[in-house]
């Protein structure tokens, strides 16, 4: 299955601005927390295969 166009719409109690502030804020934060453990275990994949790359080689 495959959406191709999803509307979200919500009512909420207050400043919408400040509502959406906080909700995008905790999301992008949770976002980006994953993006960089994500590039932190390519990383250290990249370094483990290369380990031992030039050994023996002067």
């Amino acid at each position: 299955m495959t959406i191709h166009h999803l509307e979200v719409r919500f009512q909420v109690d207050g400043d919408d601005g400040a509502v959406f502030t906080r909700l995008f804020n905790k999301h992008i934060q949770a976002w980006a927390k994953l993006y960089e453990d994500q590039c932190a275990r390519a990383k250290q994949t990249r370094s483990e295969r290369s380990f031992g790359d030039g050994e023996g080689h002067p």
